[in-house]
């Protein structure tokens, strides 16, 4: 004869099941698709949040999470417990911790270290609280959290396993082609010219270097056609002239501008691998949840439109 639940206090209590009746996993609200048979749940829903490849996530860790937050600096701004909003930061949580304990299994299977780490997170691993959704020194700028996602920014920002794991799934990115600044062309090189400008031919051959004027660094083919090409066929810091155009005579001397030194890179190349991580990073992710993540009812993701609380409206 099957037993009526007991209810204590919040949670429910069930007799011990006969063992040849199985328990049967719940209905499932995923993030994605999931598809084919699974293992049954390791523990009563109820204590569950959710299942990382079909091991249950305990519900210690969301309120642990929650408590952190209501006690902690950002509580004045937290929504008033029960509240539609409430509800959806507390669907939001869940999305992070499961993202977190998506990487920590992903970081146990490829024998990670995240920087500093002596130890590979144990399997089965039971799901500590982490602290705080938001850290009090961000790994991600905003520009950076909102390439990544406000769940997957908490996550990676709040736990050195997503960190870890970020860092092995991205290795191999390049930066798109697209997204790289078309060449710009060489300019062209400058010259430091001492010039001036004769009306006498005899003057003008009698010239010396000292009696040239400096021009600073400019290019040959700002100087007059007729002095610039003469420079062009002369070797470096010779005399070139006297030639004659409508103007006089001209006499020039030239010597490469001395080369800068070099600058340091501007960090484009950098910035640019770094978003096509996030990007590679975030598509990864969404593909393992549809694979590997089963949701507790009503805590759904807090935009998806089955759940009541979701008015996000485009």
């Amino acid at each position: 004869m099957t037993e009526t639940p007991t209810r204590t206090g919040e949670r429910i209590e069930r007799p011990v099941a006969n063992s040849a009746t199985p328990t049967a996993p719940p209905p499932s609200g995923t993030i994605g698709s999931a598809t084919g048979r699974r293992a049954a749940p390791e523990q009563p829903p109820t204590e569950a949040i959710g299942w990382v490849a079909d091991r249950p996530v305990p519900r210690e860790r969301l309120d642990q999470r929650l408590a952190d937050l209501r006690n902690g600096p950002l509580s004045s701004t937290l929504p008033k417990p029960g509240t539609s909003e409430d509800r959806q930061l507390t669907r939001w949580l869940t999305q992070v911790i499961l993202t977190e304990c998506l990487c920590e299994r992903a970081a146990a299977d490829l024998g990670l270290r995240p920087p500093g780490s002596e130890t590979l997170p144990p399997r089965p691993r039971p799901a500590p609280a982490l602290g705080a959704a938001i850290p009090e020194n961000p790994f991600l700028d905003p520009v950076s959290a909102v390439e990544l996602g406000s769940i997957n920014a908490a996550a990676y920002n709040g736990n050195p396993w997503v960190r870890a794991v970020f860092e092995h799934v991205t290795a191999a990115v390049t930066i798109p082609p697209e997204w790289r600044p078309r060449p710009v062309p060489e300019p062209e090189p400058r010259h430091l010219v001492r010039h001036r400008l004769f009306t006498d031919l005899a003057q003008a051959q009698e010239a010396g270097p000292a009696d040239l004027e400096p021009l600073g660094a400019v290019t040959l083919a700002s100087l007059p056609a007729a002095i610039a090409d003469a420079l062009r066929h002369r070797p470096d810091g010779t005399p070139a002239g006297p030639v004659e155009d409508a103007l006089g005579w001209h006499v020039a001397i030239a010597v490469p501008e001395p080369t800068p030194p070099d600058r340091k890179p501007s960090g484009q190349e950098h910035d640019l691998l770094r978003a096509a991580q996030r990007k590679a990073f975030a598509r990864w992710l969404d593909d393992l949840r549809a694979k590997k993540v089963r949701l507790m009812p009503g805590l759904e993701h807090p935009g998806d439109p089955r759940q009541p609380d979701n008015h996000h409206k485009h």
